[in-house]
């Protein structure tokens, strides 16, 4: 009989390094928004720290999915975690003085460091995820490591903005590099059994063969687009410096705490569905998450006091926890054992860089429209890419996950 969830050390362990990189790259987050908009003092510019980490996160992520199918899958992990330790030197040498120049562009730089980590990251969780737990604890485990998650999101936005409003920048920068090597410690000492290396196949083959899955699957590639462009039109978190300074008017500590609150709702969420996995009506349930989403969003645009923005943000979290716990039970569920590390990294590309690209997509959609009608611009788009998904994926409209066991 296989252990409980709770009893693995190995999963405990996983969970562990994940909490440890994502408190580093939100605090990172936190402290890089912070610093570029008081360099800048421009919505653009905010725009840009998502691009500067999505076009190397884009170019490596297939790479970096074949690798994990064919090779070490914590090895590459580990590798990751120290690529974001240069990232954060980097910011931490910029905020502090030690490198002369343009400090924009050296933090554009650090960031595309880190673009190339988050590549090897998911994709290397997601394989050793699979590898550590059987099938039948799949759907409980995705709610608890969506719950870890979505804590150190909680967490992690809200010491980024208390360290970096009572410590400054630099020590922010310093304690994010800290949690990085503790994370690729950890990962280091998980003792699993990998598969034998897979047969040697050209590169392009490997990544067509990846493609060809996801795009051949209405379930997947449904569920995985269906995030995607919600995340890139409902992207309001990465305009949050400037609705701090120039709507509600608080400081950094108001920012990390805003920006907590989504996480907030996503950690409750994920404690829920680890005790009560959803498998009735599962692409109803999906579908109807990304709705309230959209919704939230748009209330989020409107709203002029900061609590009602928060309480807002914490039921787009709530909507958003529902929608990763069934995305990824269903990934997980769906995937050959074979093609995890390809999956996963299409499934980054697909819902990772809409994070970035959505960043992006809100910085030009403020320049362009103003910072309050491109919000409620991307809520609309949101729900519009809702009714579009339920009618072209009926697959996944009508989805019963007992139907993937």
């Amino acid at each position: 009989m296989p252990l409980p969830v709770t009893s693995n050390h190995a999963f405990l362990k996983l969970l562990s390094f994940r909490i440890l990189i994502v408190l580093a790259y939100q605090i990172m987050a936190i402290v890089v928004g912070w610093h570029i908009y008081e360099l800048t003092h421009d919505t653009f510019a905010l725009g840009l720290i998502g691009l500067a980490e999505v076009i190397p996160y884009f170019s490596c992520a297939l790479f970096a999915g074949h690798a994990i199918d064919h090779y070490s899958r914590r090895l590459f992990g580990v590798f990751a975690c120290l690529m974001l330790v240069v990232n954060a030197l980097t910011l931490t040498a910029v905020s502090a003085g030690w490198i002369s120049g343009n400090p924009s562009w050296w933090i554009y730089g650090s960031i595309a460091i880190g673009g190339v980590a988050r590549a090897f990251i998911g994709p290397s969780y997601s394989a050793m995820f699979a590898l550590i737990l059987p099938r039948d604890q799949y759907a409980r485990a995705s709610g608890i490591g969506s719950s870890v998650f979505q804590l150190g999101l909680v967490t992690g936005p809200a010491l980024g903005g208390i360290l970096v409003g009572l410590a400054g920048k630099t020590i922010s920068y310093s304690v994010a590099t800290t949690l990085c090597l503790a994370a690729a410690a950890l990962l280091f000492s998980i003792r699993i059994e990998e598969p034998p290396s897979a047969e040697s196949t050209p590169i392009f083959t490997s990544i067509s063969g990846g493609l060809r899955f996801v795009f051949s699957n209405q379930i997947i590639l449904g569920a995985q687009s269906l995030d995607m462009f919600a995340v890139l039109f409902g992207g309001a978190v990465s305009m949050l410096p400037a609705f701090i300074h120039d709507v509600f008017h608080y400081g950094p500590e108001g920012l990390g705490v805003l920006r907590a609150t989504p996480a907030i709702g996503g950690l409750i969420t994920g404690l829920l569905l680890s005790r009560h996995p959803i498998n009735l009506h599962a692409g109803k349930w999906l579908l109807a998450a990304v709705a309230g989403f959209g919704i939230c969003i748009i209330s989020f645009a409107v709203s002029t006091n900061i609590w009602i923005a928060g309480l807002l943000l914490l039921l787009s979290g709530v909507c958003d926890g529902v929608s990763v716990v069934m995305r990824t039970t269903i990934m997980q569920l769906v995937t050959p054992d074979a093609m995890r590390g390809r999956v996963s990294a299409i499934n980054g590309i697909f819902i990772g860089s809409s994070n970035e690209l959505g960043a992006f997509e809100s910085g030009f959609a403020a320049r362009l429209m103003g910072l309050i009608p491109s919000v409620i611009f991307g809520g609309i788009m949101t729900l519009t890419v809702v009714a579009t998904t339920a009618k072209l994926a009926p697959r996944l409209r009508r989805l019963e996950l007992h139907q993937l066991y």
